[in-house]
């Protein structure tokens, strides 16, 4: 389907319905894998995605056609904080991390964009990405061997979840770098496809659960409970993330030939996105994020109406009210899960580490050796802090720890930091 339309038209109309479900069939699969790693509920990852767009939409004023879901920039924090801490309490940082959003996008309106660059500049934001990328990678490999994900138990058998974990993890890759049209904005939904009928054939899957959910049924929503070690652990996390909206912002202004980043402004996007994220984590789903899969869509079928990720928004919600829905995607074998994740952990670190590349700095330069080593390897070595009731570890003490240093140790001479508030996009 081909419908070019001015991209400051909004309008909802009946027939736009198709392109809506089209945009939420290529999101679908990452949308829902955030979720099925976490623990969280897909049939609320689902409602979260669709409500949280149109929140975003009402913010912007109807004018930006992106479409809000699952990040993937959470993964690894999400699982530790569950981990940890509970759902309940894993959700009450990642609600603020949603507000650190909304106090961003208010320093934005307040300072300008340029500020933010000197803040969290390539050298803070570069190794935090690659910590959030490797600090789970055992998660995994311990499921691509068909264990759990902290390797104590054998889920399915060995030689069976390799198969099964590389054929998922070898579709994903062969779409992702041959795949043409809509197939390329779709890989990790392939791979999900061709594990899980795979392991249909090896009579990996269990139907048990699939057969006993209702048709309809309310998603499992959970409401967070305040956790202060979880908030201070998750709003560091949401650094690299909340910078590069700013390239989400850029790739869809691209796309369509008007500059969102002045209307409705930067700030407003970035509003519009922290507060999705809260809502989410209200309700119990993940935070949100623009998706770039979408953003590919909306440039391969020139599709620019913003209602049409209305209609996106709309096909979401009620298909989280379809049961069955959910328990289908639970049934997806861990093997399956695993094998995407090996490529999807090790992408996010090298996203963090071309952040790095293009900053064009020297890192054996001695400030740049002392935040890039310390933020890793306090990040990824476990290192744990505890100031009274609040303990601080892992990627939230190394967000920390590289703001801190960034803002406190002196710019060597001859060498001044400038910063960028766009890089590559972190994905999802």
């Amino acid at each position: 389907m081909n419908q070019e339309i001015s991209p400051t038209s909004y309008r909802f109309r009946l027939k736009d319905s198709l392109f809506g479900a089209q945009m939420l069939f290529v999101a679908f699969g990452a949308l829902v894998l955030v979720p099925l790693l976490t623990g969280l509920d897909p049939n609320v990852a689902l409602f979260t995605a669709g409500i949280g767009t149109l929140l975003f939409q009402w913010i912007t004023g109807g004018k930006v056609p992106v479409f809000l879901a699952s990040s993937f920039a959470f993964i690894a924090p999400i699982i530790y904080g569950v981990q940890t801490w509970g759902i309940p309490a894993t959700l009450s940082g990642l609600a603020a991390a949603g507000g650190f959003y909304v106090l961003l996008s208010m320093f934005v309106s307040w300072r300008g964009t340029r500020v933010i660059a000197r803040v969290f500049p390539p050298i803070v934001t570069g190794p935090v990405i690659m910590v959030i990328g490797l600090i789970l990678s055992p998660v995994a490999v311990n499921m691509a061997m068909g264990k759990s994900g902290d390797g104590a138990l054998v889920l399915v058998e060995g030689s069976t979840a390799i198969v099964l974990s590389m054929t998922a993890l070898a579709v994903t890759l062969l779409a992702s770098l041959f795949g043409k049209g809509v197939l390329r904005l779709i890989p990790i939904l392939c791979g999900l496809v061709a594990g899980y009928v795979l392991s249909l054939v090896m009579g990996v899957v269990d139907f048990s659960k699939v057969a006993e959910a209702a048709w309809f049924s309310v998603p499992n929503f959970v409401r967070p409970e305040w956790n202060t070690s979880a908030v201070f652990y998750m709003i560091p996390v949401a650094i690299a993330p909340a910078i590069e909206h700013f390239g989400d912002v850029l790739a869809i202004s691209s796309v369509t030939g008007k500059n969102y980043l002045d209307d409705p402004g930067i700030h407003r996007t970035l509003l519009g996105d922290g507060l999705a994220t809260s809502l989410a984590a209200m309700l119990g789903g993940p935070p949100n994020t623009t998706y770039s899969e979408v953003t590919g869509a909306v440039a391969l079928t020139r599709a620019f109406n913003p209602a049409i990720m209305t209609w996106a928004s709309l096909t979401a919600i009620v298909l989280a009210f379809v049961g069955k829905v959910g328990a289908l995607l639970q049934s997806v074998p861990v093997p399956v899960m695993g094998g995407i994740m090996l490529l999807l952990f090790g992408a996010i670190m090298v996203v963090g580490l071309n952040t790095l590349v293009r900053a064009g700095q020297d890192l054996l330069e001695p400030r740049n050796l002392v935040i890039v080593s310390l933020v890793v390897v306090f990040g990824i070595g476990g290192m744990s802090i505890s100031i009274g009731a609040i303990t601080l570890s892992g990627i939230g003490l190394a967000g920390m720890l590289g703001v801190l240093l960034n803002l406190i140790l002196p710019q060597s001479k001859g060498i001044e930091d400038t910063g960028e508030a766009k890089g590559p996009a972190v994905p999802h």
